[in-house]
């Protein structure tokens, strides 16, 4: 490892432009002996080696050459990580397999570089969807005559990989990690602790981020110009569009009173018209999915609530089509939207996970029986049922 280092302080004195003098009056050696490491008829003593390393600003294992190799073994173990989430499509995706394996090559890859966020970071999300899996999350039925469902917290509590998962989050938290990938961490491990019911715990985290009036999606289109201020804006636009669909539908599903009125409904078909509205050309790109179930959710409850029964069929075949554009465009790269408001906006292929193998497993479950007796009579849907 030393045959590299004379080499390694050489290239990085010149590029910070300094001379064989000043190192070595810094490091408190002659200027004979940085000459000699230089051209390599010696080595520094391995106790100025961080000292070395130091002024340079840079780790050791960069001055002894390793810093590519470490940083093309990480990338590797990353990669590696994705290919297993990607295959698994969605949480609730396929077998335990898979994310079993992944999870275990994770905290192997660990053991070798034990602080490096982003191994960590695949690590809890790897257990949050293995816990998932294996454990799943329950409800049970509110005593309160409305029928409304609570969190299981003795059930939920029992998911040792949320925990696990949990654990890792906490001290990504504490590291020096991107905004985006805070708010990540922020948004999963707060539903995870609000479900075992650690709701001061899901509260602090909520609270400690910025306010949506002062959010990057908010301000930056007022900071930028020319052709990047189209991009911004259509990704500010899409982002504050997922986030009132979240906060709207959230909000729906947890009424108190009677939920799925008429007027419920009603804004569960304008979130849907608003998605329509902004990929007025039909190219929804992620969004198709999101739009996929929330007709799937109108359909069951235009059928429970309004006793609708062509109307439901007809929010059925709305989500049927919507999944079907979605599930054309995973595996074909990079997309990008082409509306007016949205066409500088590019979705890289890896952001596009495959739908599970199983995606109309939740409407057979849900679904009233005579809805679904309709549906199973239309061979276009053959592949919902079988």
């Amino acid at each position: 490892m030393q045959l590299n280092i004379g080499t390694k302080i050489k290239e990085l004195r010149r590029r910070d432009g300094r001379t064989q003098e000043a190192l070595a009056e810094a490091l408190g050696v002659t200027n004979q002996a940085v000459s000699r490491w230089e051209s390599g008829g010696s080595y520094p003593d391995m106790e100025i080696v961080p000292a070395i390393a130091n002024y340079f600003h840079v780790s050791i294992d960069e001055l002894f050459g390793y810093q590519n190799d470490r940083e093309e073994r990480i990338k590797e173990i990353i990669e590696k990580a994705k290919h297993h989430m990607h295959m698994q499509g969605t949480v609730l995706g396929k077998g335990l397999g898979e994310y079993e394996s992944c999870v275990n090559m994770l905290r192997e890859a660990l053991d070798e570089f034990p602080n490096e966020p982003e191994i960590l970071y695949m690590l809890a999300e790897a257990l949050h969807r293995l816990g998932w899996q294996k454990h799943g999350r329950a409800v049970r039925k509110e005593d309160d005559g409305a029928g409304h469902y609570a969190d299981n917290i003795e059930h939920n509590t029992k998911n040792i990989y949320w925990w696990e998962a949990l654990q890792v989050f906490e001290k990504l938290l504490k590291m020096d990690i991107s905004s985006d990938r805070r708010g990540e961490i922020v948004l999963v491990a707060s539903m995870m602790y609000k479900c075992m019911g650690e709701y001061e715990k899901a509260k602090a985290l909520v609270r400690a981020q910025d306010s949506i009036l002062y959010s990057r999606e908010a301000l930056l289109p007022r900071a930028t110009v020319g052709e990047e201020l189209e991009q911004v804006q259509g990704e500010s636009i899409i982002a504050c569009l997922r986030g009132l669909d979240w906060i709207l539908s959230y909000a729906i599903a947890n009424k108190k009173e009677t939920p799925f009125s008429e007027y419920d409904r009603s804004i569960l078909l304008a979130i849907a018209h608003m998605y329509e509205l902004i990929f007025s050309d039909g190219r929804c790109g992620c969004e198709h999915a999101m739009i996929a179930r929330k007709y799937e959710s109108l359909a069951k409850h235009e059928f429970i609530s309004g006793g609708d029964l062509q109307k439901a069929i007809a929010y059925f075949d709305k989500s049927f089509t919507h999944y079907k554009e979605y599930k054309a465009i995973c595996g074909q790269g990079d997309y990008q939207y082409s509306a007016p408001l949205v066409s500088k906006v590019v979705i890289s292929g890896d952001k596009l996970p495959a739908v599970c193998d199983d995606f109309w497993k939740e409407p057979r479950d849900y679904l009233p029986e005579p809805l679904l007796t309709e549906l199973r009579k239309n061979p276009k849907y053959t592949e919902c049922f079988a």
